[in-house]
């Protein structure tokens, strides 16, 4: 599917160089939802990590049909921390031409990877509280920088998500974010929001993320505050539009 190139294969050494394109395997491939995979791929060792930052994320680089190179940005769902292989949760859509390679992408095939990338840096503490906003796959970095903030106890910044929906079954990485603030009681508070909520037994939003639901779920505009937000474009824009209307300025939005 992709051509292979050299790697690093010393585990002291983490596997992304953010100067080439490095080529992994693909170990596990698993459909999650009619419209989602989740991909596990090797490192050169087992001994070796990723070596991604907080917020951070990873081109893809494949051919398309025509023989025309296709990039695509994705966020790891698999900790930092993890050895000897990174894992992905990726939604894939009909018209997209990274999402017909993966598609078709066989255990054993090869995906080129180049990072880390990405404008979000995170230092511990340097917020008293960020607020999140997602929708639909866009969880994936919010994942991450979860992952990296709740495992440093030195860090007591406090997380408020918002996790919209259409139905609950389209509801990415539940069981790790139930864990998560099953684990985190005091510093993580996760809300979901859902288009059709099942008619019995649905305790969190329904309808769309609303201004009433940013206000009830998310920290209050202010200089210790941050609100990160990641979906669909259309999503994103009204929520811009709904945290601007709340007062929150520039500096306090961040859009992955």
């Amino acid at each position: 599917m992709s051509r292979p190139s050299a790697v690093n294969t010393k585990a002291s050494v983490p596997f992304l160089d953010a100067t080439i394109f490095q080529s992994l395997p693909l170990a596990e491939k698993r459909q999650i939802t009619h419209n989602t995979l989740r991909l596990k791929f090797d490192l050169p060792t087992k001994t070796q990590r990723l070596g991604l930052p907080i917020g951070q994320h990873i081109t893809f680089r494949a051919k398309d049909t025509e023989g025309k190179d296709v990039f695509r940005p994705y966020t790891p769902v698999s900790d930092d921390l993890q050895l000897g292989s990174v894992e992905f949760v990726i939604k894939l859509y009909p018209a997209g031409k990274m999402s017909q390679v993966l598609s078709k992408l066989e255990v054993g095939q090869v995906m080129e990877m180049k990072g880390p990338r990405g404008r979000f840096t995170y230092e511990p503490n340097s917020k008293q509280h960020l607020g999140m906003l997602a929708g639909g796959s866009g969880i994936t970095p919010m994942y991450q920088v979860l992952m990296g903030l709740l495992r440093d106890p030195q860090d007591r910044t406090h997380i408020s998500l918002v996790f919209g929906n259409i139905t609950e079954e389209d509801i990415l990485i539940r069981e790790e974010l139930d864990a998560l603030a099953a684990a985190h009681p005091t510093r993580f508070r996760l809300h979901y929001v859902l288009n059709t909520p099942p008619t019995q037994g649905w305790s969190g939003g329904s309808g769309f993320i609303s201004t009433d639901i940013i206000k009830a779920q998310l920290p209050a505009p202010g200089p210790g505050t941050l609100v990160l937000q990641c979906g669909p474009m259309p999503m994103m824009k009204v929520m811009t539009e709904h945290l601007t209307t709340l007062n929150y300025t520039e500096e306090m939005i961040f859009q992955f």
